[in-house]
């Protein structure tokens, strides 16, 4: 039987959350490993739908979406909070949860890293593979 993970996504930024839910999953198959794929609608509520999926039986977590700074601090509190919230999950449950949330200070950085060469998704997905076979 596969390993079985589930995949959050926001859609905030549909055109770079599509590329990055792309490249993770194509790296999750090539390395025999399913996910499920959920869908929010920002990057807030992203540790919450893992947090929710934590007693089902997946094996790996992964994050997937992107926040652009704009002109307020609004930035930095919501990185800072996710980031946190899905270590503290993964520690917490002893299950790995990975971080593919891009953030970027323009829409051309974030475009740059969910292309095929600079994959936040992709990386996310590797991520999640090493820490699966060292566990």
């Amino acid at each position: 039987m596969k390993k079985k993970g589930l995949v959050v996504v926001s859609n905030y930024y549909k055109n770079i959350s599509d590329n990055l839910l792309k490249y993770c999953l194509k790296a999750l198959s090539s390395n025999k490993l399913e996910a499920d794929v959920k869908i929010v609608s920002g990057a807030l509520e992203i540790p919450t739908l893992i947090s929710c999926n934590l007693k089902k039986k997946y094996k790996f977590f992964i994050a997937l979406g992107c926040i652009i700074k704009g002109k307020t601090p609004h930035f930095n509190f919501i990185a800072s909070a996710i980031t946190k919230s899905l270590l503290d999950l993964s520690i917490e449950h002893k299950v790995p949860v990975t971080n593919g949330i891009i953030t970027s200070l323009t829409r051309a950085q974030a475009i740059e890293r969910s292309s095929k060469n600079k994959n936040k998704g992709q990386e996310a997905a590797n991520a999640a593979i090493s820490l699966l076979k060292q566990i």
